[in-house]
Parts: C-alpha cells; sequence; structure tokens
C-alpha cells in the first residue's frame, strides 16, 4: 500500500489530498475563493497567493485527519509546479518541500494539466492509453495527444481566450454574475427559441486550434446592437457555438489519429450541455471519459493520483524544484 499526499494552489482553489495506491481517494479537501475574487470578474494573484497562504496547513491538517493517517505514514509528497499563477504555486509546493526533507520521502513536482487529465481514472477506470485529452478551464483550452503517464504532445491550444475566460467575460457583460460558465448554462438552458445567431468558429478542416475573441466580440456587438435582445436566447447561441468548436476539433483530431478514447477534464467539463453535445457526436466504439463534476475543477486528488505513477517510476525532484507559470 502505497499513500501519497498531494497538495494543489495553482491558481484559485486551495487543496490537500491523501491517495491511496494512485487509484483510491481518502481525503480530498478543497477551498475555494470564489467569494475573494468576486466582485473583480476574475482571479486576483495577490488576493489568490495570501488565501493559499493563510489556509493551507489547515487543509493539510484536515486532509491528514480525514484519511486516518499521519505524516509518518506517507511515501511521497506530491504538487502542482506548473502551469499556474507563481505567487499561488509557491505556497503548495514550498509547504510539499518542507515536508519532503522533515520526512525524509520523495518529492514529487507535477504537470496541472496532466493532473486534470488523470482525474477520471481515480474513480474505478483504469488509464487508457493513447488517448486525446481535452482539457477546459478558465485558463486553459488545449487538445494533447496522451501516450503515457509523462508522456503528453499538444496538438491544439487556443490562440486567445480559454473557453472559461470566455464565459467568464460574456457573464461579465451580460451582469450575471461570477464565475460565467454555470450562471450561461443555467440561463441558457431557459431559452426557447433557440436561433443560430452567431458564426462557426474556425471552420478549416484539420485546425486544431481553439479561437474565443471572435465570438466574444460578436456577442458583445449583438448585444449593443440590440438593448431588448432575449438574454436568454443570446446565452444559448453563445454557448452553442463556443462548445461546438470543442467538440468538432476533439473528434477530429481524435479519428484522424484512429483513437477511440477522448478524456475530458478541467472545470468546464462539468457544464451538462457540453457532455450532452459529447454524448450526441459520439459514435460506436469510442469513448468518452469524464471525472464526476466535483473531480473537475481544481483539486488535490488528481496530484497525487498522477504522482503516485512518477514515484513508481522512481521519478522524483530535488527540494530545489521552481515553479513555472507555463507548462
Amino acid at each position: 500500500m502505497i499513500l501519497g499526499l498531494g497538495l494543489e494552489s495553482s491558481c484559485d482553489e486551495t487543496a490537500a489530498a491523501v491517495v491511496r495506491d494512485g487509484r483510491e481517494i481518502l481525503s480530498n479537501v478543497i477551498s475555494s475563493q470564489v467569494d475573494l475574487h468576486r466582485e473583480y470578474y476574475g482571479v486576483v494573484p495577490e488576493i489568490a497567493s495570501r488565501a493559499h497562504l493563510e489556509i493551507i496547513n489547515l487543509l493539510i491538517e484536515r486532509a491528514l485527519n480525514e484519511a486516518g493517517v499521519r505524516f509518518g505514514d506517507l511515501r511521497y509528497v506530491a504538487a502542482t509546479n506548473r502551469p499556474g499563477l507563481v505567487g499561488s504555486l509557491l505556497i503548495a509546493l514550498q509547504s510539499a518541500k518542507v515536508i519532503s526533507y522533515a520526512m525524509g520521502i520523495p518529492l514529487i513536482g507535477v504537470n496541472h494539466l496532466e493532473a486534470h487529465l488523470y482525474a477520471p481514472f481515480l474513480e474505478g477506470r483504469e488509464p487508457v492509453y493513447p488517448h486525446i485529452g481535452l482539457l477546459v478551464s478558465g485558463g486553459n483550452t488545449a487538445l494533447y495527444l496522451v501516450r503515457g503517464v509523462g508522456d503528453l504532445e499538444l496538438i491544439g491550444r487556443t490562440v486567445d481566450d480559454a473557453v472559461g475566460e470566455a464565459y467568464d467575460k460574456i457573464a461579465k457583460y451580460m451582469d450575471l454574475g461570477y464565475p460565467g460558465g454555470p450562471a450561461i448554462e443555467k440561463l441558457a438552458r431557459t431559452a426557447t427559441a433557440r436561433r443560430i445567431l452567431f458564426p462557426k468558429i474556425l471552420p478549416e478542416p484539420g485546425d486544431c486550434r481553439f479561437s474565443y475573441s471572435g465570438i466574444k466580440t460578436a456577442v458583445i456587438n449583438h448585444l449593443k446592437n440590440n438593448p431588448g435582445a432575449d438574454r436568454a436566447e443570446v446565452a444559448y447561441a453563445f454557448q452553442e457555438r463556443i462548445l461546438e468548436i470543442l467538440i468538432r476539433r476533439t473528434f477530429a483530431a481524435a479519428r484522424s489519429r484512429g483513437i477511440g478514447t477522448i478524456v475530458v477534464a478541467g472545470g468546464v467539463a462539468a457544464n451538462g450541455r457540453l457532455r450532452e453535445m459529447l454524448a450526441r457526436e459520439k459514435r460506436e466504439g469510442e469513448d468518452i471519459i469524464l471525472p464526476t463534476p466535483a473531480l473537475c475543477t481544481d483539486n488535490a486528488a488528481m496530484v497525487a493520483g498522477i504522482g503516485r505513477h512518477y514515484y513508481a517510476a522512481g521519478l522524483f525532484d530535488r527540494l530545489d524544484l521552481d515553479v513555472r507559470a507555463r507548462a
């Protein structure tokens, strides 16, 4: 039995978790900062890092207590060290370094994006390789060919906003609150007309990139030019277009490479409409793997889980490991 502690503080969630054998979640404690950033309609780095610092020790203690283990039972400690907000990343990593040094256990720095793509395999499924990984969140929108642990090839990413950012910006313009994704999804479900108001995005075949600045501008211009527009109808039309490009790009990437397994992860993977569209597009022989909504957002169980595979391979980090804003 291998017990690992995972720590996460890359953006606006602070988290600690204990995972057994890289598969079984014994505890997964998360502290959200949504209330701290709501009035700014986005994450303020200075506020985020201070909030991480104030809460992380308490979360580590809670994670160990809920799992019924002590520091001495741990075989490794894993922490996100890339990508993310530099000041925020430092909190989890420095905490992990202290634990590693004090307990004499390996330190493992984890790629936050790879951890997200591992999240569905914490829920009773064996990891499947190769697969196409679609990562969709407030800070990331990217497609990967995942051949194995630590073996990810970027095949497409957004050239401007991430999909979650697009949700937030339109929600702010429509005064729907923060975070924007759940608010727009809820409003869109009340639409009755459900007309196509906006053009498709980047229609070129074989293009694996994403772009959301154009649709964002189109929505804002539509609302300016039509002050009496049905807000639910606009929310529906906007959401259909931004999710449609995710679906189109992802299945095209998988089918062109003959890969039948697609993993979708990140905060936007919790979107109910996205899940409906994935199920509708899926063909016989294709498998769509998504985490439960609780594991879509940033958490530490995914960090400890993928860390177990690095532990098994003996891929440990030195105490001078640094953080990186980009992957």
